[in-house]
């Protein structure tokens, strides 16, 4: 049954008052032509609810631009959506290429700072996001009363004489919700055990966040990653106006799940913004990115299954995960709007 301004309609009635099913909502395949982005595969998805969003298929199966109703829900950096070729892996070449979106994934073998290791570059939060992705398919389907829309992609981070990591995502929405599923399998198609890092960069923006906005998050524990995060540490959950030269602050929580192990967590200004929710099990470690700065104005909402301080941080903590030949680990993550409707 899906939910379309208003009122509840079975596939018959709702088939009854449209020629297509893009007249409501759907998937619609685009090519980014202008300027760095020009060459990113894309897919416009609809769910007819007002809510829109972008996946870059050229760009690691991201989630680029999201908007509710005419709202944006993501921030977007200056650098806009910068193709792959245009991807700087030294220094913090990252932050050349880093668009915002809602969701940018960071790894599969580094996320955080910069690691050189047996004369290997591991750069700043890995290079799966700028990766296009492969054999990528989309579609809807009526199932039941329910339009299901599918996109499947797969992202090989792979080197000779090195790893080789896939990652095949799965993102789903109904037409009638406001709501993205995201099922990620990541496996070692190599010969020889490769360390597998991964965090979601899911970002909030204005105006999710403005003066007032809040972190919602049921955490049992909150640290700062360094003493710069310690300063805020008493403001962790709440925002500011922008500011100028405020310095980004880093902080890790310890979530409490619910009786179902799942993790949810929240950015809110006015009861308007977006939730996540996934597994504590697979992803045991959330990090909160909080920038106020000027245009620079952000929020991160990171589930993770390793920390931000690159490769080396994490084995010298022994929290470096490792997958044997064949092995492969799951991940699934929800992203839902939050109106005052709701």
């Amino acid at each position: 049954m899906a939910r379309l301004f208003g009122c509840d309609y079975t596939r018959n009635e709702l088939l009854a008052r449209v020629g297509d099913i893009s007249q409501v909502g759907g998937i619609k395949k685009v090519r980014l032509s202008d300027g760095m982005e020009d060459g990113v595969e894309a897919y416009d998805v609809r769910t007819g609810t007002g809510f829109t969003f972008t996946v870059l298929a050229g760009r690691g199966m991201g989630i680029g631009g999201a908007e509710f109703q005419g709202r944006p829900l993501a921030w977007r950096s200056a650098t806009g959506d910068v193709a792959p070729q245009f991807y700087e892996a030294e220094g913090k070449g990252f932050l050349r290429g880093f668009g915002g979106g809602l969701l940018v994934t960071c790894g599969l073998t580094n996320v955080g700072s910069r690691v050189e290791e047996n004369s290997a570059l591991y750069p700043v939060h890995g290079r799966v996001h700028s990766i296009p992705a492969r054999e990528v398919s989309y579609g809807g389907e009526w199932v039941g009363d329910d339009y299901v829309m599918t996109l499947v992609g797969k992202v090989r981070e792979a080197a000779v004489f090195g790893e080789t990591l896939e990652l095949t995502r799965k993102i789903t929405a109904r037409l009638g919700e406001s709501v993205i599923t995201i099922e990620d399998t990541v496996e070692n198609l190599g010969h020889e055990p490769a360390d597998h890092m991964i965090l979601y960069h899911i970002n909030a923006g204005f105006p999710v966040l403005d003066a007032g906005a809040r972190l919602l998050a049921r955490s049992k524990t909150v640290t700062p990653r360094d003493p710069q995060a310690a300063e805020g540490l008493d403001d962790y959950a709440v925002f500011d106006a922008p500011t100028p030269g405020y310095r980004e602050q880093v902080f890790y929580h310890d979530l409490e799940s619910d009786d179902s192990g799942l993790v949810t967590v929240a950015a809110v200004k006015d009861n308007f913004g977006f939730y996540v929710t996934y597994s504590k099990e697979e992803l045991p470690v959330f990090v909160q990115w909080k920038q106020c700065g000027m245009g620079t104005y952000v929020m991160g909402m990171e589930p993770a299954n390793c920390h931000v301080e690159g490769r080396q941080r994490e084995r010298e903590m022994g929290t470096l995960q490792s997958l044997e030949p064949g092995e492969a680990r799951h991940y699934r993550l929800e992203i839902g709007v939050i109106s005052s409707k709701d």
